[in-house]
């Protein structure tokens, strides 16, 4: 037996955004008429704000499976490393060999920018050019170079806790983007007649509240991954048009929406459809140029499989040899 195995800077040059952007529109369309296999994700809290968790799943009932298994650490920003460390392993349908093992934070990392790009397509205005990004970690980076993947992003809007590392990400932004970039005291500065908003942040309770957030905002949601932590309100929650990447993983693990549901405030009709049902036209998105939309990113082992599938596939192509095993 042989594997394939596959390094972050090889899925990089492999898998870029606006390639990724595709390979979730089929994977995400894929997902919301049953053609994929899958169950909710395992996430284990370990000690020091420190998950392991483990996604598995298969692209249909005779197609590639596999599972992502990795750790995920916050304190690994300081250290300069990524947060999420593990693996992808992906399997052949045909004896079930493991086949190969693809580096999961950078998949991850690329991917979830690429769904959320993906969502911001289907639901935010066209002519969306103003973006607010809280945050500054890896997700945000990748955030702002899939914005400009699907709209003419003209002036990018920072906040983060550290006034000196937010500085830093605004310049990258205007170095390496061809764009405007700036920084804000506070969040609700940040979002401020913001056409689109990424979050991507490690807060704890959350930073914007509805009556911050102006008419025809749409807004990814992506730094909460697990119930507890929620980066918008409840007020925001209720106001908005709520859809998401899977709707099981949304009602069950989605934090901001499962605390406005325990309030009261909304019930699971308030979920009104997973992205890949928008893009196949079987649910609305955006219905007027004043609505609200937030699509809720969990991260889905999907996107993780039809990602890594492309760069295993690109990189036999390229004539990468697999090692014994």
């Amino acid at each position: 037996m042989s594997l394939l195995v596959i390094d972050a800077e090889t899925v990089r040059r492999l898998l870029p955004i606006a390639r990724c952007v595709t390979i979730m529109r089929a994977a995400m369309i894929a997902l919301s008429q049953g053609e994929t296999r899958q169950v909710l994700r395992q996430v284990m809290p370990l000690d020091n704000g420190r998950l392991f968790g483990v996604m598995p799943g298969a692209l249909g009932g005779s197609d590639l499976f596999g599972a992502k298994i990795i750790g995920v650490d916050p304190a690994n920003r300081g250290r300069g490393k990524q947060s999420h460390q593990g693996g992808i392993m992906l399997f052949d349908p045909s004896d079930s060999r493991l086949v190969a093992l693809v580096h999961a934070g950078e998949v991850t990392a690329i991917r979830t920018a690429a769904a959320s790009a993906l969502a911001t397509d289907a639901l935010a205005n066209p002519d969306a050019s103003t973006l607010a990004v809280l945050g500054y970690g890896e997700q945000a980076h990748a955030h702002v170079t899939a914005m400009r993947v699907v709209r003419p992003i003209s002036h990018v809007r920072v906040w983060g806790r550290d006034a000196a590392k937010a500085q830093d990400f605004a310049r990258w932004i205007e170095q390496t983007q061809g764009c405007a970039a700036s920084t804000s005291a506070s969040p609700a500065a940040c979002v401020a007649d913001a056409q689109i908003v990424c979050t991507a942040t490690g807060a704890v309770e959350p930073l914007l509240a509805g009556p911050e957030i102006a008419p025809g905002t749409h807004l990814n949601i992506v730094g909460s991954s697990i119930l507890g932590p929620r980066e918008i309100d409840d007020a925001l929650v209720q106001r908005a048009r709520f859809f998401g990447d899977h709707r099981a993983g949304v009602l069950a693990q989605g934090a901001e929406f499962v605390h406005a549901r325990e309030a009261g405030l909304i019930d699971e009709a308030h979920f009104l459809g997973e992205i890949g049902e928008v893009l196949a036209g079987t649910v609305p998105g955006r219905r007027t140029a004043e609505d609200v939309t937030v699509y809720k990113s969990l991260g889905h082992i999907v996107q993780d499989l039809a990602s890594a599938r492309a760069v295993y596939e690109a990189a036999l192509d390229e004539g990468m040899a697999p090692v014994p095993f």
